[in-house]
């Protein structure tokens, strides 16, 4: 439950379990507690822009296809041409550039796309996408596009606005920083809400500050397996924490495998794709290439990638990643047509196939609309939990002012046989995710600092008051 303040000051003395029943892990209490607090007051700035611009992602998708409908769809003929008419329409239109790769129409009323790279005015890591229309060859438009979901203008905009606010890799801490620390404040205020008396939890009948926490508990609970969710699979793809992952992956032998493109010799000039800057015709052509990998039964929707080079293949590669996944890929010789390599998705390691629906789940694309509604309402669910955290702390002021913070010492409390793991732990999560590791670091140093002065303050006090009073 992630956000603010949850309890106040007393709450923290007096643990809600009842004293018939201790617990070991009861002094464990007030230092979550404290970590609520503080991680609430300080990461909420983070998490409200991050859910923000989620909810605003999660949206695009059916955005995208209302505002580029002349593109994406065209009206259903009676039978679709070969792909190779088609990317020579394109290129006819658009001779600028070389093709990267080419999605043939997926459904009955999809355009095909083909992925034209180093055209000038469009950025380096982005293509242009030529959409034509698969019975007649007509070129419908070419709009940028972005990233293997193959986001267009819109939600390319979007989606580098959840990232990074358009700030570049500097950007990207924000978001790495709010998924590091979201499972953390999600698991607290689980701890803390179930650890509270039954009687303290409900909403219905309350008024005042009680009633804010009933509700950003109530909510917090519903919603904290999708934050937790939501945190992990960010950080999979996150500048420092995903660098982290992807080498334990393969360390455990579980990254993410690819089909072998090398098709074992030079094909007289064949192979050479993007230096071609052709119709993306090599060899025995697209339209054989797509039939050999219909044939390893490579069904809609596909990307064809031309070869690299004189030494390379084609790679056929299926790329749904809706449920059910097809995510199956086939390497096909440009000279004889065969092919040389198949990689099944059912062959991916354990991680590489989580890590792959993670993602698609996070980003919205693995069940479609019911996926991207669910992510809207966690959104929702974040922003709406960071408000009442706020209102809880300006309620504790009684409305004058925010209350004071969760007092210091709460570590003191806990057993050594707790506190020694619990240090360990914290080290090692602090190493593989080290924007929480360097942030949690900060925050204990301006806490000893703060204490210190205060300490200080508090000493020179009495001495002060004597020489009032002679």
């Amino acid at each position: 439950m992630p956000t603010a303040p949850t309890a106040t000051t007393q709450e923290a003395a007096q643990p809600d379990a009842p004293p018939s029943s201790p617990s070991r892990w009861a002094p464990l209490r007030p230092l979550i507690l404290r970590l609520h607090f503080y991680a609430g007051v300080l990461v909420a700035p983070f998490l409200l822009v991050a859910a923000a611009t989620g909810f605003l992602y999660a949206g695009a998708f059916q955005a995208e296809k209302l505002a580029y409908a002349h593109e994406m769809t065209v009206p259903v003929g009676d039978e679709k041409l070969p792909i190779s008419q088609q990317v020579a329409a394109a290129r006819k239109a658009h001779p600028e550039g070389t093709i990267s790769a080419i999605r043939p129409s997926p459904q009955d009323d999809a355009s095909t796309r083909v992925m034209l790279s180093g055209v000038k005015g469009v950025d380096a890591d982005h293509t242009l996408a030529v959409f034509v229309d698969p019975y007649t060859a007509e070129v419908r438009g070419a709009l940028e596009q972005y990233g293997s979901t193959g986001a267009l203008p819109l939600r390319t905009w979007i989606d580098e606005f959840h990232r990074d606010l358009h700030l570049g890799d500097t950007g990207r801490l924000y978001s790495e920083l709010a998924a590091s620390w979201l499972w953390v404040i999600a698991a607290g205020g689980l701890v803390l809400w179930f650890s509270r008396r039954r009687a303290l939890r409900k909403v219905r009948g309350t008024s005042g500050r009680r009633r804010t926490l009933g509700l950003h508990g109530t909510v917090g609970v519903w919603a904290a397996i999708g934050f937790l969710f939501l945190s992990a699979t960010g950080l999979t793809w996150s500048a420092y924490a995903g660098a982290n992952i992807d080498e334990l992956r393969t360390s455990l032998g579980q990254a993410t495998p690819s089909v072998s493109a090398s098709a074992g010799g030079d094909h007289g000039g064949h192979g050479a794709a993007t230096g071609s800057g052709g119709s993306g015709e090599h060899g025995v052509g697209l339209d054989k290439v797509l039939s050999a990998a219909r044939a390893e039964g490579l069904g809609d929707p596909v990307e064809i990638v031309p070869p690299a080079d004189t030494s390379s293949a084609y790679v056929v590669k299926q790329v749904q990643r809706s449920w059910p996944t097809k995510q199956d890929s086939a390497a096909i010789d440009p000279a004889t047509g065969e092919v040389i390599d198949v990689l099944r998705f059912s062959d991916y390691p354990v991680l590489a196939k989580l890590t792959r629906w993670g993602i698609d789940l996070h980003t919205g694309v693995l069940f479609g609309l019911a996926n991207q509604i669910a992510l809207m309402l966690l959104a929702l669910s974040l922003i709406l939990l960071i408000v009442w955290g706020y209102r809880m702390w300006w309620q504790r002021g009684r409305g004058s002012a925010f209350g004071r913070p969760i007092p210091r010492g709460a570590w003191q409390q806990v057993p050594p046989q707790i506190l020694v793991p619990l240090v360990a732990v914290v080290a090692v999560v602090g190493y593989f995710v080290p924007l929480l590791g360097i942030s949690l670091a900060a925050f204990v140093v301006v806490d000893v600092v703060l204490g210190e002065v205060a300490r200080r303050r508090e000493r020179r006090r009495p001495a002060g008051a004597e020489r009032a009073a002679g």
